[in-house]
């Protein structure tokens, strides 16, 4: 395994990134613990959950797994870099949050920090992200209580999610006034070869604030795994963002295209699609979320897998980027 600074911090990171979404919903504990310690015996030391992972009625399940993975002992809660995230109203589906029980205000970030940390079964979180931008939050607020925090030795760095450009300079030139504040270091972002927007704002604002760029969905919610391969094989159909994209006969066309490429050059889309994103400037790590060990395994080929130059230019004629900032969008 590969490993690289997360953005401007002195914190090492393997390429590949964690993703903990699936345990609970879909992949039950057991299988979780084992998928977790293959990670870690294959060299994954950058774990990502979230305090709302579970969902509906299961809200914070995912993390409760994790604290009792790290509970099992074997140095495993010390050779993890621990992320996840705050934000999100974590009542029930179907029930309105309680004032301040969601959101970044002071008092919701410290509240969900402890009942993270109590789930976690740990007594810090190594990145502490922002799940979404909070419009009614002054960020001279929020890092007033993640100083707070980072004082208490709760957290010790501070990150993104789905932040525009302009708020990754918001949230940063806001820490640089206060002074002694360390910023934001990562963004974790939609990113893909079939998904390239972020190239266009948020990419360039984190390469020029030091941020490391961690991408969620790097499959496109299965859409660059070989779905239509698949279908014609009589296996899994796609579901959800990629169901709907494949409703578009052009986009349809456009995943035929990368899979007809992909196989000419006898690899697996999937896999292509994750060493892609390895070759992006300022990416640290894309973020893989396995239901099943098989699905790892694909994952750590993928982190060995060198793109030739044909390749990378056939992947750009199929799924051309916007093209250099701001000359995409300006003229």
């Amino acid at each position: 395994m590969k490993y690289t600074q997360l953005g401007r911090t002195g914190l090492k990171v393997s390429r590949l990134v964690l993703g903990t979404m699936n345990f609970g919903p879909q992949t039950d504990e057991a299988d979780s613990h084992a998928i977790m310690d293959a990670a870690l015996d294959a060299g994954i030391n950058f774990f990502d959950t979230a305090n709302v992972y579970g969902w509906g009625d299961n809200k914070g399940r995912t993390e409760t797994i994790i604290g009792n993975w790290f509970a099992k002992g074997g140095d495993r809660r010390d050779k993890v870099v621990l992320a996840t995230k705050v934000y999100a109203n974590m009542a029930p589906d179907g029930q309105g949050p309680w004032p301040n029980h969601d959101k970044l205000s002071a008092l919701n970030i410290r509240r969900a920090v402890d009942a993270s940390l109590k789930r976690l079964q740990t007594d810090h979180i190594d990145l502490y992200q922002f799940h979404h931008i909070d419009r009614d939050t002054p960020f001279d607020e929020i890092w007033q209580a993640i100083d707070t925090l980072v004082q208490q030795g709760k957290i010790l760095y501070v990150g993104s999610s789905n932040f525009p450009g302009y708020k990754i300079a918001q949230a940063n030139e806001a820490a640089a006034r206060r002074g002694g504040t360390i910023g934001l270091v990562s963004e974790q972002c939609l990113y893909n070869l079939f998904e390239r927007r972020a190239e266009m704002e948020v990419i360039p604002a984190a390469q020029d604030y030091g941020l490391g760029v961690i991408p969620w969905s790097p499959l496109h919610g299965g859409l660059l795994g070989g779905v239509i391969r698949k279908e014609a094989q009589g296996g899994r159909r796609a579901s959800g963002r990629a169901a709907d994209t494949l409703n578009d006969p052009a986009a349809r066309a456009r995943i035929q295209a990368y899979e007809d490429l992909v196989d000419k050059h006898g690899l697996e889309p999937g896999e292509v699609a994750l060493a892609w994103l390895l070759t992006r400037p300022g990416v640290t790590g894309p973020i893989v979320g396995p239901r099943t060990a098989g699905q790892l395994e694909s994952a750590l080929r993928a982190a060995e897998l060198e793109l030739g130059e044909e390749l990378l230019a056939g992947l750009d004629e199929v799924f051309p980027g916007p093209g250099p900032s701001p000359e995409a969008f300006a003229w």
